[in-house]
């Protein structure tokens, strides 16, 4: 009993631990410019069976499960952030390149391999579909808060939210081929719309269900309401994945619509799910840096092969892949060099690594330690110059500032009013205007006015401008007139209840 106990508090010192050093971590990434999860992934391999020994890992079940948990939350929270009316406009490149890309690029990556590696063909192709996909949590943790272009950077969202799905299509269907006798290439055509048109069309579904239940029903905590939406992620990747079809992109898509809805508790939700996302993210790379073993990994064979499979993923296979899947699309020869160069690789090549090594399929740990190396140069080299890149080619757009979420209403779920943040436009009927010229409906309130980082103190003689950011109490009965009064167009985007 005492050791059982022992070992329970030892897990717990662990956690907590890694956790602390997973977020101090975060602030080294900045300073030394190289992307977060390298440094947890680090944490892993240094703390596991080959580094100081403080933990023995070597379950590649148990992986697998934390690493697609960590992708429903990371994907769920990149979609909320996202905005409907930026990915609406990029759309056809983001989905050219979520599945014609990653054909390519694994057609590429597949003769690459099959040639480096010495794998059969099969075997090479299972490589490239593993790395085929950019990685969600890889791009949208590089390109958060940096001022690339909106239309870039909106394309490198969508493309990774959308694209590992297919990833994970094409490497469960080769295993399937691989292992399973009698597998037809053609039933695998109508997995594939099945896949992608159920899990979207269950992605819409939950979204509007998961946006009604928030709206509709009044929890005692608002502290609730947060969990409530998680739930529904989790709800629709298990209940979509329960017939077969792509849970990874029914999460993105409903976390879509979602976040692009008029929420009740909107900055609570999001400031929480932020937050899980970081934790699930220092979670996943860990239990993935504990599951490689580095005198395995760095070993003259596969660092020299790894090597020169990244170079060809890098420079070859992905420009090839853009350049192609862009074609008509609006994208001038630096833009689709940035493309290139952002296809980042991140945890989903590691987390599809493992499926081929549960399966028993042959030379699955050379499969796993390459994609490893693969990933860990992908995200060094390419993830620390983004930026960079992006400054010299021009692409940089203004400084994005958002204004701080520090209003909150307390007992939120108890109360009939909300405070909501609202970003004046030029387009805006009140833009202009004094507020005691302005008859706003009832019960609405303005408490401040935050113009070029500056508090104003709303007086009757105020004059609205354009740019000044309105924090508005109003009660529930008359959100959706005030909604309509200030944005009629589009009620449902500006908003942002805190």
């Amino acid at each position: 009993m005492v050791g059982t106990n022992l070992n329970i508090d030892y897990f717990i010192l662990l956690s907590a631990l890694l956790l602390i050093v997973g977020v101090i971590t975060t602030k080294f990434s900045t300073r030394l410019g190289v992307p977060a999860l390298i440094l947890f992934i680090v944490v892993g391999m240094i703390t596991g069976s080959d580094g100081l020994g403080f933990i023995s890992f070597d379950n590649a079940k148990m992986a697998q499960l934390v690493g697609v948990f960590a992708l429903i939350i990371i994907l769920f929270e990149g979609g909320l952030q996202t905005r409907w009316s930026t990915v609406k406009a990029v759309a056809k490149p983001s989905l050219s390149l979520a599945t014609l890309g990653v054909i390519l690029t694994t057609v590429v990556v597949a003769v690459a391999a099959k040639l480096i590696l010495g794998v059969t063909w099969m075997e090479g192709f299972l490589f490239g579909a593993i790395v085929g996909s950019t990685d969600a949590a890889a791009v949208f943790a590089v390109l958060k808060g940096q001022n690339i272009k909106a239309r870039l950077g909106a394309t490198l969202e969508a493309e990774s939210g959308s694209n590992d799905p297919m990833a994970m299509f094409l490497t469960i269907s080769i295993i399937e081929l691989m292992v399973t006798e009698g597998s037809s290439y053609l039933a695998l055509v109508g997995t594939f719309f099945w896949q992608m048109g159920v899990g979207l069309g269950i992605g819409v579904l939950m979204g509007k269900l998961a946006t009604y239940a928030i709206n509709n029903i009044n929890l005692d905590s608002s502290g609730l309401y947060p969990v409530f939406a998680l739930a529904f992620a989790l709800l629709t990747y298990s209940a979509t994945a329960l017939v077969g079809a792509s849970g990874l992109l029914a999460v993105y898509v409903a976390a879509l619509w979602v976040g692009n809805s008029d929420l009740i508790y909107r900055q609570s939700i999001f400031r929480f799910n932020e937050g899980f996302a970081w934790m699930a993210q220092i979670m996943m790379f860990t239990i993935l840096g504990l599951l490689v073993f580095p005198t395995q990994l760095f070993t003259f064979d596969i660092v020299w092969k790894g090597l020169l499979l990244s170079i060809i993923l890098i420079v070859v296979a992905r420009p090839i892949a853009v350049f192609l899947s862009t074609i008509g699309m609006g994208f001038g020869m630096k833009e689709k060099v940035f493309l290139s160069w952002a296809g980042l690789r991140g945890a989903v090549p590691i987390v599809l690594a493992t499926f081929p090594m549960i399966a028993g399929v042959e030379n699955s740990q050379l499969v796993f330690n390459v994609v490893f190396f693969v990933v860990l140069t992908s995200c060094l080299i390419q993830g620390s110059t983004i930026s960079i890149l992006a400054e010299k080619l021009g692409l940089t757009g203004p400084v994005r500032s958002e204004p701080p979420h520090t209003l909150e209403l307390v007992s939120i779920g108890q109360a009939n009013a909300e405070i909501m943040e609202y970003e004046v436009s030029s387009a805006t009927p009140i833009e202009g205007k004094r507020l005691v010229d302005i008859t706003f409906p009832k019960d609405v309130l303005i408490n401040a006015i935050i113009r070029n980082n500056d508090l104003i103190t709303p007086q009757g003689n105020t004059k609205i401008k354009a740019g000044d950011v309105l924090y508005i109490l109003v009660s529930k009965p008359s959100k959706k007139e005030l909604v309509t009064m200030l944005d009629p167009k589009r009620p449902t985007v500006s908003f942002e209840p805190l």
